[in-house]
């Protein structure tokens, strides 16, 4: 959950610090005091827009930060990224410079606003009565209604990718045609040239070189190795030959006194070493002379290997995987018309394997629809409403409309009014009705867990809900205020509103308040003991002059929300 929110000149923010608790937290405050301030800086921390806009006059930076509780998702999210996580707390910190620049911290560690995005869906979910209005679009009701469900993609993403895979292959086979044609006798070309060289390895040239190096220096070489022969075993005065007398001078001591046996061993393995040393130069001796045309063959060959490399890589590694490659296009020219049918066929089995996944998919969200827009009705309801509420799931199976999520269109439907036709939720009037539903929307999926059935936790991200209760009152506030009541006691929700019937039910109540100060306006920010909470209710119930009457109805409320 979120433990903590501050910001430092920020709008119209000095200074400002909230800690938040579990449960119902709840803001108010006069209208323009700033209270959607704080969501803002929320949802910057988030990953949203920032703009200088954002910077308190006169001021270098603004600089908004957050402490949440560490979940499993967001520590994987962070060793994906390096970033360290050697607490249970996660700190994101967002700086927003005057000249337009920003700064982004997670764990007091450099970071990117990509990584606050991927955060995000891990820790929060703000819902403002923008995304009420106008950004709830089929995409986000079908993501909906996939968490509800508890619906896996992973396979139709799957068998999507490898149908789009062998029809761009089979696109690209049948548009580049010509192309591939003109090509062909490059190829041919290169292919056999390749061929024709008779690669034996991939390091063939740095044998060669080798080689070349001990014929270009013959003669030096055999007198080297002549002369070590001569030294080492064919003189009268060998090494071999005085380790050999020396050996049995040695071994006559050693038949007397024991101390010598270990220095005639000795003598013995070093005489075997230079008669091993002796028979390998002489061996060298023998075959350096062995092939006097071997050096303007290799002379040849490296000459040949050099172009070959000139041309098609910069190693015979890169010249033979090249051949390969001209030879494999080759062969797919040549072979054109048996690799287009066998590439339709493969396409055939490959949409036909995609339609089953699909179908399936399609089936488990009619399933899931069903269970949705029945527990979501009577959650509706639940809020002084009347409606009738569906879910459509409409599989759109032509191939222009498959994606990796499937083919199906998902579209919530509802009839507010009795006799009246169902319509999209974005054809509603009004901005009341449409908070309290998508509010008894939330509530009933993340009261639910996979395929729509009542779970024992819950998803730890907090729940924020930025002035829902516009357009609404009287007995439906209660009813909000009663179902965000319910959907706290599972996980943390954050809401600002301005109805005391809301207000009542928060286990924090936090107070937004406008102050001049040095001639200069500013936003504060405190949380309110339980003799102010009366005050504020009632100042919520009656405007500024609070009356007898106004905070007896205020203690009302409180008590009744216990």
């Amino acid at each position: 959950m979120l433990l903590e929110l501050r910001a430092e000149n920020y709008a119209v923010i000095d200074r400002a610090v909230a800690t938040f608790g579990t449960g119902l937290n709840l803001l108010t405050g006069e209208t323009g005091a700033g209270k959607s301030i704080l969501i803002d800086a929320l949802a910057l921390l988030l990953g949203g827009k920032a703009s200088t806009d954002f910077v308190r006059h006169g001021e270098e930076k603004a600089v908004v930060g957050c402490v949440f509780e560490l979940t499993p998702g967001a520590a994987a999210i962070l060793e994906a990224n390096g970033i360290d996580s050697e607490s249970d707390h996660l700190l994101l910190r967002r700086e927003i410079l005057a000249n337009g620049k920003g700064r982004v911290f997670v764990n007091n560690q450099p970071a990117t606003v990509g990584v606050l995005r991927q955060l995000a869906p891990e820790l929060a979910l703000v819902h403002s009565q923008g995304e009420t209005m106008g950004s709830f679009d089929q995409t986000q009701q079908r993501t909906l209604l996939d968490r509800f469900g508890g619906v896996n993609v992973d396979g139709v993403a799957e068998a999507f990718a490898a149908w789009r895979a062998t029809t761009d292959k089979l696109a690209e086979l049948q548009s580049a045609e010509q192309d591939r044609l003109r090509m062909a006798d490059l190829w041919r070309f290169q292919s056999k040239e390749i061929d024709a060289a008779g690669l034996s390895a991939e390091d063939e040239d740095a044998q060669l070189e080798a080689e070349k190096r001990v014929l270009g220096n013959a003669e030096k070489l055999y007198t080297a190795a002549m002369s070590a022969h001569e030294l080492l075993y064919e003189s009268e005065s060998s090494a071999e030959s005085a380790l050999g007398a020396a050996l049995k001078h040695v071994e006559e001591l050693a038949r007397y006194d024991a101390r010598f046996q270990e220095p005639a061993q000795q003598l013995a393995a070093a005489k075997a070493i230079v008669e091993d040393v002796d028979a390998e130069v002489r061996d060298f001796a023998d075959n350096v002379h062995a092939a006097p045309g071997r050096l303007e063959e290799i002379e040849d060959r490296l000459a040949a290997l050099d172009r070959l490399k000139r041309k098609y890589g910069q190693t015979l590694k890169e010249v033979i995987d090249f051949g390969a490659e001209a030879a494999r296009q080759l062969a797919e020219v040549e072979n054109r018309d048996a690799l287009l049918v066998e590439l339709k066929a493969q396409q055939e089995r490959d949409a036909d394997a995609y339609k089953n996944v699909a179908a399936k998919l399609t089936g488990g969200r009619a399933e899931a629809a069903k269970r949705l827009e029945k527990l979501a009705e009577a959650q509706i309801n639940d809020l002084a409403m009347s409606t009738r509420f569906h879910v459509r799931v409409t599989a759109e199976k032509a191939s222009e409309s498959w994606t990796a999520h499937g083919w199906d269109q998902v579209e919530c439907l509802i009839a507010t009014n009795a006799g009246e036709p169902m319509k999209p939720l974005h054809e509603i009037a009004s901005g009341g009705e449409m908070s309290r539903v998508m509010l008894a929307l939330k509530v009933t999926v993340e009261e639910a867990g996979s395929g729509g059935r009542k779970k024992k936790t819950v998803l730890p991200r907090t729940l924020v809900f930025d002035e829902i209760d516009i357009g609404i009152g009287g007995r439906a506030a209660e009813a909000v205020g009663r179902k965000l009541k319910t959907l706290s006691k599972g996980q943390q929700v954050l809401c600002i509103t301005h109805l005391p019937q809301i207000a009542a039910f928060g286990d924090q109540h936090f107070l937004i308040e406008k102050t001049e100060r040095k001639g200069r306006t500013q936003t504060e920010v405190r949380r309110m003991e339980d003799s102010e909470r009366t005050q504020e209710i009632a100042r919520m119930l009656s405007g500024a002059k609070l009356t007898e009457t106004s905070l007896k109805h205020a203690e009302h409320l409180l008590e009744s929300s216990r």
